[in-house]
């Protein structure tokens, strides 16, 4: 006959193993975010293709800095893959060094994006009366770029908790949530990039 102990033991390994196969409620939390956040903007982009088949609507060329700003969010996420590698190979130093490239990286991006919807005003793109593209470039772009704000705060706390002492456990679920929401951002800002282009 088999032993209460062994029976409690083979209960114990099930348990474990179906721990492992769950997500972690933050991750599942964030996940739910995104696909939020994944419908709102194709309601904004179903938007912009169904005006823009409309009489009088005006097309707004996208200014090159947009360009330079992809190039460099790009590179933000992937030093922040960097950063989390080195997180858990517990190399804290390297991991410091990458999160504040990260986040120089990040604001360098809203930089740029500001740099580029100041030409766009400038030459006349954006026109809050009357049907355009400059209207949607500056919505859906500037809801981007506070998603992009978003994610800069949280770089800065995970920054400063960096060098908060002593890390004393290595739970990479913080870092791991904070690269997946970057690396969201910066492939909705790709789609919609290539999105504006092919429309236009």
């Amino acid at each position: 006959m088999v032993s209460d102990l062994e029976i409690n033991e083979f209960k114990n390994a099930s348990s474990s193993k179906d721990g492992k196969k769950k997500m972690h409620p933050s991750k599942f939390t964030l996940w739910v975010a995104i696909g939020s956040l994944l419908m709102m903007f194709a309601g904004l982009t179903s938007a912009y293709i169904i005006k823009s088949n409309r009489e009088g609507w005006t097309e707004a060329e996208i200014p090159k800095v947009f360009w330079i700003s992809t190039a460099v969010l790009i590179v933000s996420s992937v030093v922040l893959q960097m950063a989390l590698r080195s997180f858990k190979q517990r190399n804290m130093s390297q991991y410091r060094l990458l999160m504040g490239i990260t986040l120089l990286l990040g604001t360098a991006f809203i930089f740029l994006q500001w740099t580029g919807f100041q030409q766009m005003w400038n030459e006349q793109l954006i026109r809050f009366k009357g049907a355009g593209a400059g209207q949607f470039l500056y919505v859906i772009f500037g809801l981007h770029a506070l998603h992009v704000v978003g994610g800069l705060v949280a770089l800065v706390i995970m920054f400063i908790k960096a060098f908060a002492g002593r890390v004393k456990l290595y739970s990479a679920i913080p870092v791991e949530l904070m690269a997946t929401y970057w690396h969201f951002v910066d492939l909705l800002w790709i789609y919609l990039l290539i999105f504006f282009i092919i429309i236009n």
